[in-house]
């Protein structure tokens, strides 16, 4: 009579025990424990603005204009996310903000009223980021020097195209989107787009193949290519995506200051960089959160204008900056060697 077989000692030891929690209710505990140290940071920085100049900081102008100034850099952010998730890296997004800027409020573009500026700085945020995926994806080049070379050129085309020179933005339609007349509850109109950029950007990245597919390159290329992902089409579309979120930006931009210059986006790289770190995407890739992307520039931009108020120096804001970005690496290589 045939005896039952047994499990292999090792196989029996790997199963999960019954009162073992399911690796996914981890993962979950500890992305809502990294959510809501982000949101004990933004409380206490609330805290400190409030308490160092409670008339000018929590005065409603005040907070709407913090809204405002982290709409740009954020959906400049929410393209950076997916990059970065996918074990890349794109240095040339301040540079591609500031060409599109110029680009879309040249006298020629302004014929074409709204509609004209809005289409050409979508179009050259994603010509650029279809430059930098194809270097990437089928050219075979380091992100990091393929953004770095596209940094440089996208200035000094920026620089070329303005001549040094401030453009003027003349279509009423695009200066009234900054007035408060165009608020929507209080909400500029800036914010609300942002929202919307924020919710589709965590929609793909969560709820899509398109996001799964992200996650799977940056954390094992290979492995990914071996399960069928066409990791070159996916890191292409990465860029492209980081290239329509500059556009877009750009736009906002225009809309904020009523004008295009070839110094826009300055830093927004290192700005879009820190704020994804601190939220909790690996620079390493294979992980990402848009909720934490979102906290970490509201963070950094709530800083900025608690040192504005304070009137301290920028040196020290960007020590400040520098040392948040530190902490929130050297968490993440705690976090990392611990699971």
């Amino acid at each position: 009579m045939t005896q039952p077989v047994s499990p292999p000692r090792d196989s029996a030891d790997k199963m999960p025990s019954a009162n073992e929690p399911p690796a996914w209710r981890a993962l979950v505990f500890r992305a809502d424990v990294r959510t809501l140290s982000l949101l004990g940071v933004l409380a206490v920085l609330i805290l400190i603005g409030g308490v160092t100049k409670p008339d000018e900081f929590l005065d409603t102008r005040n907070l709407q204009l913090v809204l405002t100034q982290a709409s740009v850099i954020g959906v400049v952010t929410v393209g950076m996310t997916f990059v970065i998730t996918s074990g890349g890296i794109d240095l040339s997004v301040g540079a591609i903000v500031a060409l599109a800027s110029v680009w879309a409020t040249t006298v020629a573009t302004q014929e074409y009223g709204f509609a004209g500026i809005l289409f050409t700085a979508v179009l050259v945020g994603v010509g650029c980021g279809l430059v930098n995926g194809l270097l990437i994806a089928y050219g075979g080049m380091v992100p990091f020097i393929a953004t770095l070379a596209m940094l440089a050129s996208a200035r000094g085309l920026a620089l070329q195209i303005t001549d040094g020179q401030t453009q003027i933005v003349s279509v009423s339609s695009i200066l009234d989107l900054g007035e408060r007349d165009a608020y929507v509850l209080g909400v500029p109109p800036l914010v609300m787009v942002f929202a919307v950029v924020t919710i589709i950007g965590w929609l793909v990245l969560n709820r899509t193949t398109f996001g799964r597919r992200t996650v799977a390159v940056g954390g094992n290329a290979e492995a990914a290519r071996l399960a069928g992902i066409d990791v070159r089409r996916q890191r292409l579309y990465l860029y492209l995506l980081s290239g329509l979120c500059c556009g877009i930006a750009a736009f906002l931009l225009i809309i904020l200051s009523g004008s295009g210059q070839n110094t826009n986006g300055n830093l927004y790289e290192l700005d879009a960089i820190a704020a994804a770190i601190i939220g909790g995407t690996l620079l390493s890739g294979g992980r990402g959160t848009i909720t934490g992307s979102v906290l970490g520039v509201l963070i950094f931009t709530t800083i900025t204008n608690i040192f504005a108020l304070n009137n301290l120096q920028s040196d020290v804001q960007q020590i400040a900056k520098g040392a948040i970005i530190v902490a929130a690496v050297l968490v993440q290589r705690r976090t990392a060697s611990t699971t």
